[in-house]
């Protein structure tokens, strides 16, 4: 009986010993784990998903608006898709967003999400000629996810941004995409109609110390629409160093893209960088081509899928 107990004995000492850094792990405090996204979820009135680098990203996008560019009809996903995204950092969360609205929403929104601690970042259009016309705003907050989550939702309550999924199923982009894959030197993925990409620059953006996976808005972001057989329209920004500002728009200029709006979209992000919004209407494979030179001047991860 004595030498069973000794070996029982042994057993657990050394099941003890070989658990010692895992039990460390787990004894970790329980802020410092990811956050309970479903409850994140429930304080926002919205669900998402998490993306790549662990970033819980929630789209708003604006199904109740018709906003047409140039007689085109934009599609929500194409140029009016808001939304937040949390990075879970230490204990706690960095929010980030972008949240489309209309001129009279602006100041009431913005108040609201002001009283609740979200910061404003950044305001302005992306497109030229819309209409109606939209602005963009730009958001930010760290703290506890659940009541950034409750403040962001108190904040889109006072505009007329919808909570409930669209009704329906968006019909694939009608496009060749296997071409314009091939131009752009990128694989794009089709998201309600839209054939999107999302092209991170090669060295990281940082925010805060942290750096921001393309889900926070950090990466390239371009968008095709279909508006005809062999035909259509573009939008999205790019992040630009200040060096590489003057050579895209010379890129996008010499290939028939307009340029609609250059701005910044953070505060204190590093290195420092403007965000260059573009828009035209013409052959698809041809405006790939514009873009394709576009990146051509900027320091972007080379032949990646899309990281958007």
């Amino acid at each position: 009986m004595h030498s069973v107990m000794n070996t029982v004995k042994s057993a657990v000492a050394a099941l003890a010993a070989t658990a010692l850094p895992g039990a460390i792990i787990v004894s970790a405090p329980a802020s410092a784990a990811e956050p309970d996204w479903n409850q994140v979820a429930q304080a926002l009135g919205k669900s998402g998903a998490v993306q790549a680098g662990g970033v819980y990203r929630v789209g708003f996008p604006r199904t109740d608006l018709d906003v047409t560019l140039d007689g085109v009809a934009l599609k929500p996903g194409f140029a009016l898709g808001g939304w937040v995204a949390f990075q879970p950092m230490d204990n706690a969360a960095m929010v980030m967003g972008d949240v489309v609205l209309t001129q009279d929403e602006v100041n009431p929104v913005m108040r609201k999400l002001q009283e609740g601690g979200i910061e404003t970042t950044a305001l302005h259009n992306h497109l030229l000629r819309a209409e109606p016309m939209t602005l963009y705003m730009h958001i930010k907050g760290h703290g506890d996810p659940v009541k950034l989550a409750a403040a962001i939702k108190a904040g889109l309550a006072v505009s007329k941004t919808p909570f409930s999924p669209p009704a329906g199923t968006a019909t694939p982009a009608n496009i060749d995409m296997i071409g314009i894959d091939r131009i752009m030197g990128y694989f794009g993925q089709d998201s309600g109609g839209v054939y999107q990409f999302g092209v991170p620059r090669a060295q990281p953006v940082t925010e805060q110390g942290m750096a921001l996976p393309g889900a926070m808005g950090a990466a390239n972001a371009i968008n095709f629409q279909p508006t005809g057989f062999d035909t259509a329209a573009i939008t999205g920004d790019f992040v630009l160093s200040a060096q590489e500002v003057n050579p895209v728009i010379k890129a996008l200029q010499a290939n028939g893209i307009e340029v609609t709006a250059l701005h910044s979209h953070m505060l204190a992000e590093q290195p420092r960088l403007f965000f260059m919004h573009f828009w035209a209407n013409d052959d698809a494979l041809k405006l790939a081509k514009g873009l394709r030179a576009a990146l051509d001047q900027i320091d972007v991860k080379k032949d990646t899928a899309s990281g958007r």
